[in-house]
């Protein structure tokens, strides 16, 4: 069925401009439809492929979640963290772990369960987090942390694990942070 309609369109595939013999056409010619038809094959190939990577990065996920006894490396990637940290976790006590051989410890699963839900229901006190104490400031009971490495003649790091290691309040002000005079005072005295 020949007809003597002629549109002005645009090639899908290469974008110039060409005059078609029907309303459903979307190339310019046989070649710019073969090279789209091979473009989106290939696509198709790429996205299952992707959808086949997800699936094989997923599934140790999912086995690890099935596991009533976890390794430390799966409760590292379980919990995405490292390595050393679920290691210190169990150090810590945090999570309670059971060592069957010197270098076997596992972790069962309803504990680290018991140590989420126990984080997502527990508020954080304000007490416990001295960044959010409110303390009076009057700058000249306070030392700025460079005068306090002058006076005492102490290393920045050293000054900022006493200050850490011992829970000495620290205020920040705009691009200085201070410390108290009696505080540090009888500190480094």
């Amino acid at each position: 069925m020949s007809t003597n309609i002629k549109v002005q369109r645009i090639c899908q595939h290469c974008g110039k401009e060409f005059t078609a013999r029907t309303t459903v056409t979307q190339f310019c010619g046989d070649r710019c439809a073969k090279l789209a038809y091979k473009a989106r094959k290939k696509a198709e190939k790429v996205e299952a492929s992707n959808a086949e990577t997800k699936l094989i990065k997923e599934k140790p996920i999912e086995e690890i979640k099935s596991k009533e006894f976890l390794t430390v490396r799966d409760v590292a990637k379980l919990i995405n963290c490292s390595l050393p940290t679920a290691y210190r976790l169990i150090n810590k006590g945090i999570l309670k772990g059971v060592n069957f051989a010197q270098r076997k410890t596992t972790v069962h699963r309803s504990e680290i369960d018991k140590v989420l839900l126990d984080i997502q229901n527990s508020p954080i006190p304000l007490e416990a987090d001295s960044s959010h104490v409110h303390v009076e400031f009057d700058e000249k009971e306070w030392y700025n942390l460079t005068e306090v490495q002058n006076k005492y003649g102490i290393s920045e790091t050293a000054l900022q694990n006493l200050i850490k290691r011992l829970g000495v309040p620290k205020i920040k002000k705009g691009l200085f942070a201070y410390v108290p005079k009696n505080v540090i005072d009888n500190l480094l005295t």
